[in-house]
């Protein structure tokens, strides 16, 4: 009787494994009175591979109509024959194409009455075969193929999968062990196989039921059996293409298994819900992991089998702005929304170098710093991934996707090898969207040795605290007064007015506090209390300056070792910022002291008039009459200052943009200059003189520098040096003016008869007496220029009004060839022509001068009244 069944696989070219069409049950079943050559492990008969694989490729998957003829009654082996879809009979077919022979005991043995018409069909068949020199009668082919049924062990594993690797070779699936393990047979050359075990890349399936080492059955895990018959009734015995792409710890291979015609058989068991990706192959994947992250999600979304009771995650939010205000560290970060509302997050998935891995710990500082640089102050895109609840004393932390100039930044700290990935649990999908970009990224920092896998830790450098004592800060107070603008980078805010920064190519960090202003104190612990606005004042401060990049001009240091000076974000005035919001007041004394009193008293002026933070209850009957500072704000006594009658010849030098002048006293100074400059030109002709230095200049260090206007030689001190660019920042010492030259423009300046003991630098620095220029930058700019013109290359008298504490001459100038009169002074003219103004806050030694005072008053009156200069819209 015909039974129908499905041909499960071939054991060899002529017995086959039916499965039944209503159940899993199998049966084995022999081709009668026929034989075809043995498969050995140890070493195959000639055409046993090609026998079975004609076989294979004719049977395996069909539906097929089989009758067992007879059964061998000592092992109840079953022989017969049966039919192919297209009507075939597969033992006929298989004698006629010549792979399997006629045993020559056929019928012998066997009690059948048609066998015998049977058999004589055979041997004809066999004949026709064997004349045609077809399948195992193929005179041309000794019919032999080395097969190595064992994989290679591990001392050769590597070299094995070094060779093959990046190649898709052809195989056939001999055994499905696991849903997630096969044994493929590699056909690598015509006469070559390797059988091998491969570990299905990316998918990870439930275990099927299984002995452990004690010999205890260990039951099988859900959908285990079902994930083994998936990958069964796809690939078993089918010719796939197999793609080596590395070895487990265990040195198992790895690798892809596509079919044909259902693709990857890793994507089709996830998107069913039989598997799990597993991460651990993700760099070995590469893009490619993305569709089977896809094929997952398929599966979960749709609660199919492993993910049945699985409960879909809601978005934790959508992407929303903010701006980086803190950096913790390379994995932490502290932003403030549009609200104002400040938040902590962590960035998904990823880890900052570890403080227990003495590898990576040493890189913890760069690796901070490197993201400080990127995102301080900066807007980005944050989207939250997830949250991690509060365990072992550690408060709840939300993750997230953090996107700077369309760059993930978890992305950018692990490509440069700042930050490692984290290795998420199989449940945990609180993760980054790109975790396989991540992991990626990880391998290729480490191959290239990047950041914290660089072969050396960097070299430690301990910050030397310039501020711990006064006699330390003093040590360094004289180099920082010679630099301008000195780059630095602001580690903690104290208070509105009081910050530790750090200046990194020195590697000091000191106190800075803010000059020409007092902002209001904030508490210290909770039994202080803030003043009005000191809260406010710090949180300004720090929204601005927190770990920004600044730059400092310092001027003095005060009792307890901590420097006063400027403090510039972004070329901002940070003092003039706080001054203006009304968190901080004028000190006119130190305002004075760091040449930003103009500067300050106008911001304090318009803070005052828009009644902001402490003047929140101003009037201008509040302010006292040519007052300067509150008795809040100034705790000494002025000395009585009494006019002088000063008048010297003077050249001006140099005019910066703030109306700063550098002048020479005309005297015996500049003749002796002239002297000095001769000599200067006439060394520095001698080819022995022309010799540049031997390395970059040091800041503050005296050179001859080649002026690039006439191209002489003249003294001059170094205020900046770019060792990158290979060029310095200069301030001719006799003349005021600066300007950046290459290394190659300047040259030693160590002859005694040029230094400064010989000849005291020429340039003075000196201010205009009684005036001040427009805050507005272009009116200012068209007041530098007018100033210039007036003075550009003239001999002028000027009465030495005041000298400052530090050496600045305060001036009326006058020009001998137009001036008549006291009146007439360069001063006075500016006032009249709408350029400048009367001092806002006179400074103590301008007082004494009430006629020069009242003149200029009545100037600056008619200039208003003629809307000249800065007064074209009636004010300021």
């Amino acid at each position: 009787m015909a039974t129908n069944a499905r041909v499960k696989s071939v054991l060899s070219g002529d017995t086959l494994i039916l499965q039944s069409m209503k159940s899993s049950l199998e049966k084995t079943l022999a081709l009668a009175y026929v034989s075809a050559p043995r498969l050995k492990r140890e070493d195959d008969e000639p055409f046993a591979f090609q026998s079975r694989d004609f076989l294979r490729k004719t049977a395996v998957g069909q539906e097929v109509e089989f009758k067992v003829f007879y059964t061998i009654p000592n092992t109840n082996r079953e022989y017969g024959s049966l039919l192919l879809p297209t009507g075939e009979d597969l033992l006929e077919k298989a004698v006629s194409e010549g792979w399997v022979k006629v045993r020559e005991d056929a019928g012998k043995r066997e009690n059948q009455p048609d066998g015998e018409a049977m058999i004589a069909k055979l041997k004809a068949l066999e004949d026709t075969a064997r004349t045609e020199g077809k399948g195992v009668w193929d005179t041309e082919d000794d019919g032999r193929i080395e097969t190595k049924y064992e994989s290679p062990p591990a001392s050769e594993a590597v070299a094995f999968l070094e060779k093959y690797k990046g190649r898709v070779i052809s195989g056939i699936v001999e055994r499905v062990i696991t849903g997630d393990r096969t044994a493929v047979r590699l056909l690598i050359e015509p006469k070559f196989h390797q059988q091998l075990v491969v570990l299905i890349a990316g998918v990870k399936t439930p275990l099927i039921k299984r002995v452990d080492a004690s010999g205890n059955e260990q039951p099988a895990e859900e959908y285990g059996e079902e994930a083994r018959s998936f990958v069964e009734s796809r690939l078993m015995q089918r010719t796939v293409g197999v793609s080596l792409l590395g070895l487990s710890p265990q040195s198992q291979f790895i690798g892809n298994v596509i079919h044909s015609i259902s693709g990857n058989v890793a994507e089709a068991l996830l998107k069913k819900g039989l598997g799990r990706c597993l991460d651990f192959h993700s760099t070995m994947l590469g893009p490619s992991m993305a569709r089977l992250r896809n094929a997952e999600k398929h599966a979960r979304e749709n609660r199919l089998h492993l993910w049945k009771g699985h409960v879909v995650k809601a978005p934790v939010s959508s992407a929303r702005e903010a701006t980086v205000i803190r950096v913790a560290n390379a994995d932490t970060l502290f932003v403030r929304n549009k609200a104002g509302v400040e938040k902590r997050i962590n960035l998904s998935s990823v880890r900052q170098p570890k403080l227990t891995d003495l590898k990576q710990a040493p890189f913890q500082a760069e690796a901070k710093e490197f993201l400080r640089k990127k995102l301080i102050g900066k807007h980005v895109i944050i989207i939250i991934d997830g949250k991690r609840p509060a365990t072992e004393g550690y408060e709840e932390r939300e993750m997230a996707t953090v996107t700077f100039n369309n760059k993930n930044v978890a992305l950018l700290l692990v490509e440069n090898g700042w930050a490692s990935v984290i290795r998420h649990r199989r449940e945990d999908e609180d993760r980054s969207p790109i975790y396989d970009e991540l992991l990626a990224a990880e391998e290729a920092a480490q191959k290239d040795q990047k950041g914290m896998y660089a072969p050396k830790p960097p070299a430690s450098s301990k910050l030397v605290e310039g501020s711990e004592s006064l006699p330390k800060a003093k040590a360094y107070l004289s180099f920082l007064q010679r630099q301008k603008r000195v780059p630095a980078v602001v580690d903690y805010v104290a208070s509105g007015s009081r910050f530790k920064v750090i200046i990194p190519r020195e590697n000091v960090r000191i106190t800075l506090v803010l000059g020409g202003i007092r902002a209001p104190k904030t508490a210290r612990n909770p039994n202080e209390e803030s003043e009005p606005f000191g809260p406010e004042a710090l949180e300004y401060a720090s929204r601005r300056c927190m770990q920004r990049d600044v730059e400092i001009d310092v001027t003095d240091i005060d009792r307890s070792g901590g420097f006063i000076g400027t403090m510039y974000v972004n070329r901002e005035n940070v003092a003039k910022g706080l001054v203006e919001e009304g968190l901080a007041s004028v000190h006119h004394y130190s305002a004075e002291k760091s040449g930003n009193a103009n500067e300050l008293l106008a911001a304090e002026k318009r803070a005052k008039e828009a009644k902001k933070g402490l003047w929140h209850d101003w009037s201008p009957e509040n302010d006292e009459v040519n007052g300067h500072d509150s008795p809040t704000n100034v705790g000494v006594t002025e000395e009585a200052i009494e006019p002088r009658t000063d008048y010297r010849d003077i050249i001006i030098t140099n005019t910066d943009d703030q109306g700063k002048l550098k002048v020479q006293i005309v005297g015996t100074g500049t003749s002796a200059l002239e002297e000095m400059m001769s000599a200067f030109k006439s060394f520095h002709l001698l080819p022995q003189n022309n010799k540049g230095l031997e390395g970059p200049p040091r800041v503050g260090e005296l050179v001859a520098a080649k002026f690039t206007d006439d191209n002489a030689f003249y003294r001059a001190r170094v205020r900046h040096v770019n060792r990158e660019a290979k060029e310095a920042e200069v301030m001719y010492i006799d003349y005021g003016n600066s300007e950046k030259l290459p290394f190659s423009r300047l040259r030693p300046l160590s002859q005694p008869q040029f230094q400064p003991t010989k000849l005291k630098p020429q340039a003075m620095d000196a201010l205009l007496s009684f005036i001040q220029f427009p805050t507005a930058l272009h009116y200012a700019q068209e007041s530098v220029e007018a100033l210039n013109q007036m003075t550009n290359g003239k001999q002028l008298v000027a009465n030495v009004d005041y000298i400052g504490s530090d050496g600045t001459l305060y001036l009326t100038l006058y020009d001998p060839k137009e001036s008549d009169r006291s009146e007439s002074s360069i001063n006075a003219e500016l006032v009249s022509e709408g350029l400048a103004m009367v001092a806002m806050k006179l400074r103590p030694f301008e007082r004494a001068y009430p006629a020069k005072l009242k003149t200029l008053k009545e100037k600056e009156a008619l200039a208003k009244e003629e809307r000249k200069g800065m007064w074209e819209y009636g004010g300021l």
